[in-house]
């Protein structure tokens, strides 16, 4: 008898997040693209940063996959609409007309951009954050995903992750989150909604 577990033990997050990128995945080896790009959007705590991770480190190509975490790009606790607008007009509408583009990393400790990063538009792109499906978004994402979690789920994630650092925020950017919410409506933008527990 083997000594490895079985999938139906595996923890329920990971297993739901291991279909979620082989479905993703499975897209991306039909699109006639080398260069496509992917978008996860979901709330905090959902799954999009290990989702993310996952989808390039099994990228079934042999280019190099770019990742970007909005986390690194809104530009402190009020900033979920500014670090998607950022991502757009400094990541996304380059990489679409074949230019590199450039974004700057945000450091939540001194509070300001610190340095630059480049985006080659030649390679794929995976790019994930709360507020990235948007109107203005969703056509220039080849495979745009949503991530649904429960809310309790979601929070203990996250400030387990995070900890003191996002405590006393969590609202704050939650009310973010629900304004993205109902106005751009993510999962009717999505190619792809994934449920997790």
């Amino acid at each position: 008898m083997s000594s490895a577990p079985s999938r139906s033990n595996a923890d329920p997050l990971r297993a739901a997040l291991d279909r979620a990128a082989d479905a993703v995945l499975d897209a991306v080896a039909r699109l006639d693209a080398s260069n496509p790009v992917i978008m996860i959007d979901g709330r905090s705590g959902a799954g999009k940063t290990t989702l993310a991770r996952l989808i390039r480190m099994r990228w079934p190509r042999r280019e190099r996959v770019q990742e970007i975490a909005l986390d690194a790009m809104y530009p402190g606790w009020d900033g979920l609409d500014a670090g998607v607008d950022a991502a757009r007009e400094q990541v996304l509408v380059p990489h679409a007309r074949g230019l590199v583009g450039v974004w700057r990393r945000w450091d939540w400790e001194l509070g300001e951009h610190a340095e630059a990063h480049a985006v080659d538009p030649a390679l794929p792109l995976v790019i994930e954050g709360c507020g990235i499906l948007t109107p203005a978004t969703a056509r220039l994402g080849d495979i745009r995903v949503w991530v649904e979690a429960p809310a309790a789920a979601r929070k203990a994630r996250a400030l387990g992750r995070d900890g003191d650092a996002y405590r006393p925020h969590w609202e704050r950017w939650a009310r973010q989150e629900e304004r993205h919410l109902r106005r751009d409506a993510p999962e009717a933008l999505a190619t792809h909604v994934i449920a997790v527990p």
